[in-house]
């Protein structure tokens, strides 16, 4: 069942049939939602999910956030601080709890689903377990998308790992290239096997219940200026990272750009965007900025010098991109022709 969460909300006055606060002036019934545009994004107390809500707040949107537990709130406050008090709401409903889930999504516009399990303090690492966990949720919010009142649109967040980790890599890896996931299983590539299956649940899901579902799959996620990088969210994208790295398969990009990628793709939706979104700024091309890239993770001889079964030989000099994000470099342009609708 969902849980309201007040967040001291200024003035937090008005509860819904639903179980959810709203704060006063800001909530417009479900008839209205189109012109507020509501926005819903998941895990709002994860590192991409905060920088997301920012984005949309900052284009006007008004913000709906789910949190698994009250728990999360804390991580979500360290994240966010005076943007906390510009939410529409904050609810409380689980990723296993379809009911609860339906009930967060109605009256909204889009389900920015950003990600289904978040381990805020980094310490218990990415497991097989997790990577199933990821596949259900991903199903999970597919179906309330379908069956809430309103919802019928998703963007969802997956990962360039889930287009990357196959046998016989094709010579340039875009939109049509799935990871493999018995590959996945047997190197132990658990991120890249979550993101994989979960993304495919996803397309299933969305056909079965007519939900008009964009995924972006972006690069490692990393602070407004290379080589920083958000650690408890870098370990688990880079295992295999010497092997991404000789392959010209390690790209990044700055998490504000995805966020804004994301709100793009979105606004889009009515001029034809559609399908998967391959989203990077730059490839890792040489073992000088491989090096770079270790010493702001702090790990050392992860990339430029780790022995692992999946690593090939090259010689020390740029290694040339086999990945292309054309896809997403002509629909931000097309965009850029036109006024954003909430600019």
């Amino acid at each position: 069942m969902d849980v309201a969460i007040s967040l001291e909300l200024e003035p937090l006055k008005q509860m819904n049939d639903h179980g959810m606060f709203f704060s006063s002036g800001n909530f417009i019934c479900s008839l209205n939602a189109r012109d507020r545009k509501i926005v819903c994004v998941t895990s709002g107390n994860s590192y991409f999910g905060s920088h997301l809500i920012k984005k949309l707040l900052a284009y006007g949107y008004l913000v709906r956030v789910i949190i698994q537990n009250q728990a999360n709130l804390e991580d979500m406050k360290e994240l966010m601080r005076e943007e906390v008090k510009q939410l529409e709401s904050v609810v409380v409903a689980r990723m296993d709890d379809l009911d609860s889930l339906c009930n967060a999504f109605r009256g909204c516009h889009v389900v920015f689903h950003t990600s289904s399990f978040v381990d805020p303090r980094g310490i218990s690492g990415y497991t097989e377990r997790m990577a199933f966990i990821e596949a259900e949720a991903a199903k999970n919010v597919i179906e309330a998308c379908g069956r809430a009142a309103y919802v019928k649109r998703c963007i969802f967040t997956s990962s360039l790992l889930a287009c990357i980790w196959k046998n016989d890599l094709p010579n340039l890896i875009d939109e049509s290239s799935w990871s493999d996931e018995t590959f996945c299983r047997e190197h132990k590539l658990w991120l890249a096997l979550a993101k994989t299956r979960a993304e495919k649940v996803a397309w299933r899901k969305a056909r079965e219940m007519k939900v008009k579902l964009v995924t972006l799959c972006p690069g490692l996620l990393m602070a407004p200026s290379f080589p920083n990088a958000h650690l408890e969210t870098s370990l688990p994208y880079l295992k295999g990272g010497y092997f991404m790295l000789r392959q010209g398969i390690l790209a990044t990009e700055d998490v504000s750009k995805v966020a804004e990628a994301h709100i793009y793709v979105y606004e889009d939706m009515d001029y034809g965007a559609c399908g998967r979104y391959i989203c990077f700024g730059n490839i890792v091309g040489t073992l000088e900025e491989a090096i770079q890239l270790e010493n702001g993770l702090n790990i050392s001889g992860h990339l430029s010098g780790d022995q692992s079964p999946l690593a090939v030989a090259v010689e020390n000099n740029e290694i040339p991109p086999r990945i292309t994000k054309s896809k997403l470099s002509r629909l931000l342009f097309h965009a850029s022709q036109r006024l954003p609708c909430k600019h």
